[in-house]
């Protein structure tokens, strides 16, 4: 398995890995997969932006993808981000998330955020796992915020704070 930066052609995968986590788990809260086109509008909005798409791979497999863009778009979150990281079903609790998450973290150093935060649904106990070991602390619990699945979702905010520097 190697982590490296997202090509277009890792597209179908990356859309692959992210429409299984939209129609059988609560890890996006959204209940429409999506299509090849809207995964590639969102890949060039993140290039554009300057934000890292990293995927594991496996030979020409994706096996895993994460990035981080934006916490909010006003100017005081400048050195917040917010990031997402999936893993192929079948492929979890081997070490890519893990992998995944150490490139993201150092790339988010590089680019000068101060702060990285993760959204996460309170019942998803191995991403949360992950997270604390990695040493995001939960900075906050909201209850009820989401709806997928006919059922309340809790979302927990996990913050991890960075080495940065704030730049004016």
């Amino acid at each position: 398995m190697r982590i490296r930066d997202a090509e277009h052609g890792d597209l179908p995968g990356i859309l692959e890995i992210h429409n299984d986590a939209v129609t059988s788990s609560t890890a996006v809260w959204t209940e429409a997969p999506e299509d090849l086109a809207s995964r590639e509008r969102w890949f060039e909005g993140r290039r554009a932006g300057g934000f890292p798409v990293l995927v594991a791979a496996d030979g020409a497999r994706v096996v895993g993808y994460a990035t981080f863009g934006d916490f909010r778009t006003w100017p005081g979150y400048r050195h917040t981000v917010e990031h997402s990281v999936y893993v192929r079903a079948g492929c979890r609790r081997t070490g890519i998330g893990r992998a995944l998450m150490g490139e993201l973290i150092e790339r988010a150093r590089r680019h000068g955020a101060h702060a990285m935060i993760g959204g996460i649904e309170a019942r998803n106990e191995p991403s949360l796992a992950l997270h604390r070991s990695l040493g995001f602390h939960e900075a906050a619990r909201l209850k009820e915020v989401g709806c997928k699945f006919g059922r309340w979702l809790d979302l927990v905010l996990m913050e991890l704070l960075l080495d940065s520097r704030p730049s004016p």
